[in-house]
């Protein structure tokens, strides 16, 4: 169930947005992917999951390529972008069938009923989705990315727009979820990374910069705060 990238390159001419990185992330770990804006961060991601080609390099998911395997890679993924695409006149549970129709899911309607009450939708769960706050809305886009049990995770900026309860409510799942799943999380919030990550990537300029647990990091730069080896490491 690893994610193992090698040499994987994105270029726009003679611009490097990912620089032949190499990395891997396996189950049981979740592995916070950190950045400036512009580091390659959601670049990555989208390489990963099959929305970008790369320009060079390749990427397994649970053994299977990219390149030559998209199709079995997609099945094996679930995935939440930042900009969550969301239809905004379907009915959750509407959406969350439509999902899991294309995953061609058997016992979808009690599939959808168990991932509406495990990301906490069920006071809102016969409302349509343009009817919902950004918390609720960010709460269906994590539905829509594990409804077909995928043994990845990659989720971009999960946790945004949560209010303080719903953020304590969002790490608990996801924490669930990484002892068996292998997930990557890219956020800018370090309190997240903090509270939900056992090992850390930080990239910078489309290179990686720092890859190790956050105990090893934090000794490395003698005790500093992870805020503090960020700006070390990326202000240049």
């Amino acid at each position: 169930m690893s994610v193992k990238v090698r040499a994987l390159a994105k270029h726009y001419g003679d611009q490097r947005a990912v620089n032949q990185i190499s990395f891997e992330a396996n189950p049981g770990k979740i592995l916070g992917f950190l950045g400036p804006n512009g580091a390659g961060k959601s670049t990555t991601m989208k390489m990963l999951t099959g929305y970008l080609a790369p320009t060079s390099g390749e990427a397994e998911i649970c053994g299977k390529s990219i390149l030559n395997q998209p199709l079995e890679v997609k099945s094996l993924i679930g995935y939440l972008p930042e900009n969550t695409p969301l239809y905004n006149d379907m009915y959750i549970k509407e959406f969350l069938s439509f999902v899991g129709e294309t995953y061609r899911l058997k016992n979808l309607k009690q599939r959808v009923e168990d991932v509406v009450k495990q990301v906490g939708l069920t006071p809102e769960q016969h409302k349509k989705i343009g009817m919902l706050s950004k918390g609720y809305k960010q709460r269906v886009g994590l539905a829509q990315a594990i409804i077909h049990n995928p043994q990845v995770l990659i989720l971009d900026e999960p946790t945004s727009g949560l209010d303080p309860n719903q953020l304590t409510d969002i790490r608990a799942l996801i924490k669930t979820l990484g002892v068996n799943k292998t997930v990557i999380i890219s956020t800018h919030i370090m309190q997240e990374v903090e509270a939900l990550c056992d090992e850390i990537i930080i990239i910078n300029k489309g290179e990686i910069v720092a890859n190790n647990t956050l105990a090893k990091l934090k000794e490395q730069y003698q005790d500093s705060s992870l805020e503090e080896i960020f700006r070390k490491l990326t202000l240049n």
